[in-house]
């Protein structure tokens, strides 16, 4: 399809519609359950009036959102990056606004997060600010979301779970037990024997066998539906229900700040910027990296429009009550089966627009049938860690502390933040200061900020 090539440039990145198509339907499975999760962690919460949002509202706005998002990245970044309501974003927003404002103000805040966004990528800041990282940090990055999502795999399965005297432990009891872990080893094994054997689809295939795989175990075997996870695999009753649009537009841009008290909103604010910000900043650059998009000097093409699709998802998100929209991780995963273009980006997107009917489907796809995908294509992103410079303490050491801290701490933006102050710190302690660039200083200290926000909060407030 020449039209198809020229506008998405399948032959200069080497790729082929139906790589696309799979690599966006591979990166929707892996990440059609935050259709599910986003409502259950909004609808869990109560804003200050005590008022709740009902999760069939929250369903049809997670879905629309994200579809909205994905497309646009599609169509104006070109890259193969999906948008959904951001993990821990959203947590901020339930548990952190929502307590001290009614919920169309705490939305009114993720709108004016994705604003901010936008000025410092319109403006070029946020360019600058990616390309002033180190490129062996980038490196460090993108294998620091590989162990991240891979933990996320592995958690979200059982296979390891919170111990009683560790922090973590092989499962639940600190053995391996239950029909969904075995459903999820075999479906990870089999992943890993279709992808060495270079069966094409080999992501997608073991995610739709371990799927049928865990109906047909669901249905014979006496389980504890909760041990699945969010989604417990059965046949829908119904493959069509209607959506529910009651909750888009209901926002209030500055109500927060009046009734929360301006330092409470504020805080909020800067909450929500940052994480969005370096959170979609790691992904872009590890989900890039892994794609083969990065050049020589660590820069990833159409950046400029990318990180603006990227403030507008977060506006569309608060907008739709849905919570700020960032770039998914699981973007790797459509990577990991060959996306590289926007393509797979508008698969993945109309995928979650015909969610917005079908969501009984999305509800078939447990956590044991595509948590096998972030494990493998963590295991893959560890590969970067090749380029980085490990006889090197001043980029070993940040290198390290960036790749350990987002697994460990369940925070991309954690693992960044630790990475360029500890850098910045060893250059400045080596009078290295030639080697540091101007905004690395500025956002080392934003990291400072950032990480005593609580304490600082507590000292003014």
């Amino acid at each position: 399809m020449p039209v198809l090539d020229r506008f998405f440039e399948l032959s200069r990145r080497g790729s082929t519609v139906g790589r696309e198509v799979r690599g966006g339907v591979t990166t929707f499975m892996a990440m059609a359950y935050i259709i599910l999760l986003n409502p259950i962690i909004l609808g869990g919460a109560q804003d200050i009036t005590g008022a709740k949002l009902t999760i069939a509202q929250l369903t049809t706005s997670t879905a629309l959102a994200a579809a909205i998002s994905t497309l646009l990245m599609g169509l104006v970044g070109n890259a193969p990056l999906a948008l959904a309501a951001g993990l821990g974003l959203n947590a901020v927003v339930a548990y952190q606004a929502a307590p001290s404002m009614t919920w169309p103000q705490a939305m009114g805040l993720v709108v004016l997060g994705g604003a901010v966004i936008i000025v410092l990528a319109v403006t070029g800041l946020r360019t600058l600010i990616m390309n002033a990282i180190p490129l062996a940090l980038k490196h460090a990055i993108s294998v620091g979301i590989g162990l991240f999502i891979a933990l996320i795999g592995l958690v979200d399965a059982g296979f390891v779970a919170r111990g009683e005297g560790t922090p973590v432990q092989l499962g639940a009891t600190g053995h391996l037990t239950g029909w969904p872990v075995a459903v999820f080893s075999f479906g990870l094994l089999l992943m890993i024997a279709l992808y060495v054997r270079r069966t094409p689809a080999a992501i997608l295939i073991s995610i739709v066998i371990t799927a049928i795989v865990a109906i047909v175990v669901n249905s014979v075997a006496t389980i504890d539906q909760a041990d699945w996870g969010v989604v417990a695999p059965r046949v829908p009753e119904s493959l069509v229900s209607a959506p529910d649009f009651g909750l888009v537009g209901q926002v209030d841009l500055f109500g927060g700040f009046a009734t929360a008290g301006a330092l409470t909103a504020t805080v909020v604010l800067f909450t929500l910027v940052l994480s969005g910000f370096f959170d979609a900043m790691g992904t872009i650059i590890g989900v890039s990296d892994e794609a083969g998009l990065v050049d020589d000097q660590g820069r990833v093409p159409r950046l400029g429009r990318i990180l603006t699709v990227d403030g507008v998802a977060g506006m569309v998100g608060g907008a739709a009550s849905a919570s700020a929209n960032t770039v998914f991780v699981e973007s790797a995963a459509g990577v990991g089966e060959g996306a590289r273009t926007g393509l797979a980006s508008l698969v993945t997107g109309a995928l979650m627009a015909l969610a917005l009917l079908f969501t009984p489907l999305a509800a078939v796809v447990p956590a044991a049938a595509a948590a096998p995908a972030l494990v493998l294509v963590g295991a893959l992103m560890m590969m970067q860690s090749k380029n980085v410079p490990w006889q090197d303490p001043d980029v070993a050491i940040p290198a390290f502390l960036t790749i350990a801290l987002m697994p460990f701490t369940y925070s991309i933006t954690n693992g960044v933040g630790a990475g360029l102050i500890v850098y910045t710190l060893i250059k400045a302690a080596r009078g290295k200061f030639g080697e540091i660039p101007w905004l690395l200083w500025v956002v080392s200290l934003v990291f400072l900020a950032f990480f005593a926000v609580d304490w600082l909060g507590g000292l003014f407030g």
